[in-house]
C-alpha cells in the first residue's frame, strides 16, 4: 500500500500473524494486541515505527512496524513488514530451549485397557 497508514487488522493479517483477517479482528478485541501498552479497536490506523505487543497463542511477541502493506505474501516478504525487539527474541529463544529441554510426552496407552491392564487397575485401586 502507499500510504503512511493501514488498518491494524489487515496488516496483522499481511505480516502473517493471523491466517484471517477475522481472526486478528477478534483478537484484537480480546485485548492479545496492544499498541504502545494500550488496547485498541480493529479499525486503528496503523503507522511505520509505532511498537506492538501480539499475543499468538500463549507467546507474547513485541515487534515494531517496518512497512506497511496490505496484501498477504510469502513468509520472507511478511518477515520485512516487522522487526521484533531483541528482548522479545531472547524471551521467545529461552522458552524454545525450555521446551526441546523438556521430555517429550509419553504415549503408550493406544486406546482402551486390555483385561490383564483393567485387573492391574482394580487391584492397585483396591476393588
Amino acid at each position: 500500500m502507499s500510504g503512511d497508514r493501514l488498518r491494524i487488522d489487515k496488516w496483522l493479517w499481511a505480516a502473517r500473524f493471523f491466517k484471517t483477517r477475522s481472526l486478528a479482528a477478534r483478537a484484537i478485541d480480546l485485548g492479545r494486541v496492544r499498541v504502545d501498552g494500550t488496547r485498541i479497536k480493529p479499525a486503528r490506523e496503523l503507522r511505520v515505527g509505532e511498537r506492538l505487543e501480539v499475543h499468538v497463542g500463549d507467546q507474547p511477541i513485541e515487534v515494531v512496524v517496518c512497512a506497511l502493506s496490505a496484501q498477504r505474501g510469502p513468509a520472507p516478504a511478511a518477515r520485512r513488514l516487522y522487526e521484533e525487539t531483541p528482548a522479545s527474541a531472547e524471551r521467545r529463544a529461552r522458552r524454545e530451549a525450555a521446551q526441546a529441554a523438556a521430555p517429550a510426552p509419553k504415549r503408550d496407552a493406544k486406546g482402551r485397557p486390555t483385561k490383564r491392564d483393567g485387573r492391574k487397575l482394580r487391584q492397585l485401586r483396591g476393588d
